[in-house]
C-alpha cells in the first residue's frame, strides 16, 4: 500500500534539495541514499521528491530546466512556506533528525557538550546549523567550486558571505548573499581587498593590494583575475544590490 509522505518527510527533502546541485537530484547519490534509509523510503522515491521541489525553484524553471510537475501540488506549499524563511527549515530538520535517530542535536552538529541550557544552548545550536546549511547550500551552488580560482578541492573553499553576517539577519541563509570561494579569495573578498562589480560580476582590485604588485605573489595570485568574470552558479546568482553594498562598504575602505 502507498504511504503518504508526512511533513516531517516533505521538511527533510526541502532541506536537501537545498543541500545538492541540480545534476545530484538522483537516487545514487549518497545523500540520497542516506536519506532514504533513515526514512525507510526508496533512493528512487527521495530522488522523485527532490526533482519535485526542483519544479518549484523560480531560480532553475527561469533557467529553462524542468523539474517532475507530477507532484509539484503536494510540495508547494512546502515551498512557499520555508524558501524565504531556511533558518525555520533547517531547525526543524534538525531536530526531526535528532527525534528519528535518537540522537541529541549537539551530536549530530558535533558540538562538544557544555553545560548551557535555555536561550544559550537554543542560541549556539541554531547558530551551528545556520552555518553549516549555508556552507552546504553555497557550495551545492557553485558545484563545490571556487568561483575565482576554480578550485575544487573541498576543504580549501568557504561559503562567503557578500553582505557579512553580522550585518543583515534576514540575509543570513539567502543562496544570492554567498559566494563560494578558495580561503585566500575569500580572506581578499571578506577584507575588501578585492571586490566583485555588480554590473557585469567581474573581479575588480583594490588600491591597497595593487601596493604589492612588485611581487611574484600578486601576478601569480591577483594580476591574473583582475577584470575576470567569477564563473557563475548552477541556481542563484550573487544578487547585484548586495555586491553594491560590498563594493561601497567593504570594498571601498581599502581604496
Amino acid at each position: 500500500m502507498r504511504r503518504d509522505w508526512t511533513d516531517s518527510e516533505m521538511i527533510l527533502a526541502l532541506a536537501l534539495y537545498f543541500k545538492l546541485p541540480y545534476h545530484r537530484l538522483n537516487k545514487s547519490t549518497p545523500e540520497v541514499i542516506e536519506l532514504a534509509n533513515l526514512i525507510g523510503r526508496t533512493n528512487n522515491s527521495i530522488a522523485i521528491r527532490l526533482v519535485n521541489y526542483a519544479a518549484c525553484d523560480p531560480a532553475l524553471t527561469s533557467q529553462g530546466k524542468v523539474g517532475m510537475y507530477a507532484g509539484i501540488h503536494k510540495c508547494q506549499p512546502y515551498w512557499d512556506k520555508y524558501a524565504n524563511n531556511k533558518e525555520e527549515l533547517f531547525w526543524e530538520e534538525t531536530q526531526i533528525k535528532s527525534t528519528l535517530t535518537k540522537e541529541p542535536i549537539e551530536n549530530l552538529l558535533s558540538i562538544p557538550q557544555k553545560d548551557f541550557t535555555g536561550k544559550e544552548r537554543e542560541a549556539i545550536i541554531k547558530q551551528r546549523i545556520n552555518q553549516d546549511a549555508f556552507r552546504s547550500i553555497i557550495l551545492a551552488n557553485y558545484n563545490e567550486t571556487c568561483a575565482i580560482s576554480g578550485i575544487t578541492i573541498p576543504q580549501l573553499l568557504v561559503a562567503s558571505h557578500i553582505v557579512p553576517w553580522s550585518k543583515n539577519e534576514k540575509e543570513r541563509l539567502n543562496p544570492e548573499n554567498g559566494i563560494c570561494l578558495s580561503s585566500l579569495y575569500d580572506k581578499a573578498f571578506d577584507t575588501g581587498l578585492i571586490g566583485i562589480r555588480p554590473d557585469d560580476y567581474t573581479v575588480t582590485i583594490s588600491k591597497e593590494l595593487k601596493n604589492y604588485k612588485k611581487n611574484d605573489f600578486y601576478d601569480n595570485l591577483f594580476a591574473k583575475i583582475e577584470n575576470k568574470p567569477i564563473h557563475q552558479p548552477e541556481r542563484y546568482s550573487p544578487n547585484k544590490l548586495f555586491l553594491e553594498y560590498h563594493i561601497n562598504n567593504i570594498f571601498s575602505k581599502h581604496n
